[in-house]
């Protein structure tokens, strides 16, 4: 699959196959996100609905990655609503499936959440995680802006191999 690769906004429509990728994603990666996928898979379709959300004022959205119209990689976008900190939001669920790497696809995703962030007024600031040693993730992230801004130790307990990761915090000022 090498066709035209685009990004766009997921919707309701496009829940069973963001649930698909997201568990795809869980099990290939169990060291990039902080949920396993036995924990996402026992969740009700309730909450992948919620995440594709494509009302204008949803909590969260999510940004998909098409080749030839299947879903091939994902990025979501929270935003921070209590009254002190509803100008952050958070880059979230980053994926793309390995067939599909070297297209820029990450690249696209992460220009989409930035353009969401920018279009929600009062939005100045977006911030992520990526585990440490995942060098391509963090050049992504560097090379779209954003920079890293501390280092928290013992952030996930390593399920596969025992032991504890950390995670790289970084953000991006609009």
């Amino acid at each position: 699959m090498s066709g035209l690769l685009t990004v766009r906004r997921l919707g309701p429509a496009d829940a069973e196959a963001y649930r698909a990728l997201c568990l795809r994603a869980y099990a290939e990666h169990p060291d990039a996100f902080t949920a396993t996928v036995d924990e996402r898979a026992a969740k009700p379709m309730g909450f992948w609905l919620s995440r594709v959300n494509d009302a204008a004022d949803a909590d969260e959205c999510v940004f998909g990655a098409l080749a030839e119209g299947e879903l091939v990689g994902f990025a979501g976008l929270e935003f921070e609503s209590r009254p002190k900190t509803r100008h952050k939001a958070g880059l979230f669920g980053m994926y793309v499936r390995p067939d599909q790497r070297g297209r820029r696809a990450g690249d696209a995703l992460v220009q989409a959440v930035l353009a969401a962030a920018r279009a929600r007024p009062g939005v100045r600031f977006i911030k992520l995680t990526v585990t440490e040693g995942n060098a391509s993730a963090e050049a992504l992230y560097t090379r779209c802006g954003f920079e890293r801004f501390g280092v928290e130790p013992l952030a996930m307990l390593d399920v596969v191999r025992g032991g504890f990761l950390a995670k790289v915090h970084m953000g991006c000022v609009l």
